[in-house]
């Protein structure tokens, strides 16, 4: 009995990671069969997220009569899964074959394979997570919505990135940065939020003492925020519930008052560095993708403005291979963060023949495999090189998602000679894998706006009202 996962054999294979399945080529040749039945089903999936918000994914699968049928089952959760971190969403309705609805439906049950992302949906949009099984004419047609983001660089200002392993500053006046700081700090193992807040304050201060006055903050951070409220991050797992709930989700609040009432905005990394990309290349759509301690994305539209889709593909299927990488937060294999970040470089070392004290912080960790690339080491160089076979194929998976004119990646692990590694690598792949996708750039920045670009722009963030009062 053929799986999904062996329709997807690449013509580059990492030399780290042999039975790479990359989802691009599986998807593709899943079309292609159902196609080449003669009877493809239309097989429709929406997903309803915040104020009513709906996303709409239209596609096929195999008749029920045909012997392949099977596929269709592994097809449209690995589908389903992709859509719904990529666009977010408390509500998936299922338009198809029934049986398709109703695995969907046991999968994301309480107890079912896929728990993990209900609850974490249903905690994200405060509504009970639910999933609706209906005929493909039924489903409802998209309602999409965007907002204005970023882009302000008048006046005085200071933005900040907030990383598992470290956080950047940087004070800007009119657009210039005039000074910036990356200081290591351990937030996923604090427990209390006392800690949080002094370590942001620290870095506000430090920004401030190089700046005539502060008239706005604006914050780049690593997971969901809404109205600049944390709703789930893995910054904040050490701390317990009841102190998310009372403390947590007023941090940035806090700090607005601490810092005089000023314009305060907090979006999630991977949207800062969309807006980093659009606003250095003046040229949009831009998905932007940060490789730090996890895997962050944000997209610009054409329109530059963001949508209100969840871009949260760390959680994001993109390897197959029932032998891939497994997550120990969500508990499911093969999703982006293992490929696109830290975590990526960590666990190919051992195989890379680089041993790693495990008890030295992110920061400590990926300097050594850093060291050892610029070093000549053969087995590092395979680490970046086989991050970029992911990339490229990656990058193929998420053009059937997001419209891209540019794709910029940035982040701690494309700094130095290995980002420029990765980008050769990926561009070989999509050149020779994917000839007809050549409407992108895939691009880096310079190595400055590498470390520490996305504070710069998050410092653009927010809008500086007339006659604003300034905090001295």
């Amino acid at each position: 009995m053929v799986s999904l996962y062996e329709l997807a054999t690449p013509a580059y294979i990492p030399a780290l990671e042999k039975k790479f399945r990359p989802a691009a080529l599986a998807n593709r040749a899943f079309v292609k069969l159902a196609r080449e039945s003669g009877s493809p089903q239309p097989l429709v999936i929406a997903l309803e997220r915040g104020s009513g918000a709906i996303s709409r994914y239209e596609t096929i699968c195999l008749p029920d009569r045909h012997p392949q049928s099977f596929l269709n089952l592994e097809y449209a959760e690995r589908l389903a899964k992709f859509l719904l971190w990529a666009r977010g969403g408390w509500r998936i309705i299922i338009g198809g074959p029934k049986c398709i609805g109703e695995h969907i439906r046991s999968s994301y049950s309480k107890g079912g394979q896929r728990n993990f992302d209900s609850d974490f949906m249903g905690g994200v949009y405060g509504q009970d997570f639910v999933v609706e099984i209906t005929e493909p004419k039924n489903v409802p047609l998209a309602s999409e919505s965007t907002m204005s983001i970023g882009g302000h660089l008048e006046g005085n200002r200071i933005g900040f990135d907030l990383g598992a392993s470290d956080r950047k500053v940087s004070a800007v006046i009119n657009g210039e940065a005039v000074f910036t700081e990356e200081v290591v700090w351990d937030p996923r193992n604090a427990t209390d939020p006392q800690y949080h807040f002094d370590e942001l304050m620290a870095a506000l201060n430090s920004a401030a003492k190089h700046l005539p006055s502060v008239e706005a903050v604006g914050g780049s951070a690593a997971g969901i925020y809404i109205d600049n409220r944390p709703r789930v991050a893995s910054l904040y797992r050490g701390i317990p519930k009841e102190l998310f709930d009372s403390k947590t989700t007023n941090l940035f609040f806090d700090l607005q008052s601490a810092m005089g009432g000023v314009p305060f905005e907090v979006v999630n990394d991977g949207e800062v560095t969309a807006l980093a990309g659009a606003m250095s290349l003046n040229d949009m759509p831009v998905l932007g993708l940060a490789f730090g301690s996890s895997q962050a994305a944000g997209y610009v539209t054409l329109k530059g403005e963001i949508t209100t889709w969840l871009n949260e593909l760390a959680f994001a299927p993109v390897d197959y291979s029932p032998e891939s990488a497994t997550c120990e937060w969500s508990g499911d294999r093969g999703v982006g963060g293992l490929y696109f970040s830290q975590q990526a470089v960590f666990r190919l070392a051992p195989k890379a023949g680089i041993d790693i004290n495990p008890s030295l912080g992110l920061a400590e960790k990926l300097k050594i495999a850093q060291k050892c690339l610029e070093e000549g080491h053969d087995g590092a160089r395979q680490i970046w090189e086989s991050i970029g076979v992911y990339l490229g194929y990656s990058l193929a998976h998420y053009a059937d998602f997001y419209e891209m004119k540019h794709v910029l990646i940035l982040g701690r692990v494309t700094s130095g000679i290995g980002g420029d590694i990765v980008l050769a690598k990926a561009n070989e792949v999509l050149r020779n894998e994917f000839p007809e996708l050549k409407n992108f750039n895939l691009a880096l920045p310079d190595e400055k706006a590498r470390r520490v670009g996305q504070a710069v722009a998050a410092a653009s963030l927010p809008k500086i009202a007339a006659g604003n009062k300034l905090a001295e």
